[in-house]
């Protein structure tokens, strides 16, 4: 199937529908993920209350003066605040336009998952900022792990396949301010330069202002926009490692305004993560003429990628 669009699917579709609508939404999101590397989910149970109060919630945050922010600074990224242009893609000379911060999977302290994970960080500002995005956090994993599962059949392994891969896993829920870009910035410099996502998925809440595209397989740039209230979700690196590339990771960026506003831009990916242990071996439907890349665990290969965009 030819797309000239990203494909818009309905996750409903999957969860409500009849075997004839869950197997054309598995069709759909395949081809989609083998054609753009992104599709856009509809109908899905993330509410609109939710989306509307993590993006006050952000930009509340973000406003604060950056001496309320630096107390949460962590300089390996994991958790808590990363200030502005300290990330740059991979193999880029210049940083990205932008500061964020990451919350991970919450646990108890005497959980395994403490010896493996680090612990979140919470700010006293802004209000409910702690309830709010654990919430998300919850949210926007359990569609990732349908969209998982949906995925399995495609690529001939049991459903729970990837769901097993990423149950209590290193996954990412990143606030993201793009603020306005500064005058005098390095004009070879952007809000996100051009890079291909780490993690199996990324589950992207549509952001509240233009930017975001992604490079098709002929080459060219499309911006990818959408309703506020859907997801746009790509393909990353680890998903692409499993699957010997037949569903590439895409690359897409963010680039500055284009309109003259210069404006902030807020974003909230969450980057589905596998657990620590889990190994990226090449899927045996996959294989072809042999795997194109060795075996490694999750961890090692996320620790690879931190250290190449500066986070470690």
């Amino acid at each position: 199937m030819k797309y000239t669009r990203v494909p818009e699917l309905s996750l409903k579709a999957y969860t409500d529908g009849s075997p004839a609508d869950r197997k054309e939404f598995e069709d759909a999101l395949y081809d989609g993920f083998k054609y753009f590397g992104f599709i856009i989910l509809k109908d899905h149970k993330v509410s609109h209350e939710l989306l509307r109060r993590a993006y006050d919630k952000s930009a509340e945050f973000f406003a604060l003066p950056e001496d309320d922010k630096m107390p949460f600074f962590r300089p390996d990224g994991q958790r808590g605040y990363t200030p502005f242009g300290r990330e740059h893609a991979k193999d880029s000379k210049h940083p990205d336009l932008k500061e964020f911060w990451h919350v991970g999977r919450e646990f108890p302290e005497d959980s395994p998952l403490a010896e493996i994970y680090p612990p979140n960080v919470w700010p006293k500002k802004p209000e409910s900022f702690r309830d709010t995005f654990l919430e998300l956090f919850d949210a926007l994993e359990e569609a990732g792990m349908v969209m998982l599962e949906a995925l399995a059949p495609s690529l001939d392994v049991p459903r729970d396949f990837f769901r097993d891969m990423a149950t209590n896993g290193n996954s990412i829920l990143r606030l993201l301010h793009y603020p306005p870009v500064p005058d005098g910035v390095n004009p070879n410099a952007i809000r996100a330069a051009a890079h291909e996502d780490i993690n199996l998925i990324t589950i992207l809440v549509a952001a509240n202002g233009s930017g975001l595209e992604l490079l098709d397989r002929d080459g060219n740039w499309l911006p990818v926009e959408t309703d506020p209230d859907n997801l746009i979700v790509d393909a990353g690196d680890m998903l692409a490692r499993v699957c010997n590339d037949k569903i590439p990771a895409t690359t897409h960026r963010v680039v500055n305004p284009q309109d003259g506003t210069n404006e902030s831009r807020y974003s909230m990916p969450f980057f589905m993560h596998p657990h620590s242990n889990a190994v990226l071996s090449c899927i045996e439907s996959c294989k072809g003429e042999g795997a194109k890349y060795e075996d490694i665990t999750a961890d090692e290969f996320l620790k690879q990628r931190l250290r190449e965009i500066g986070l470690a």
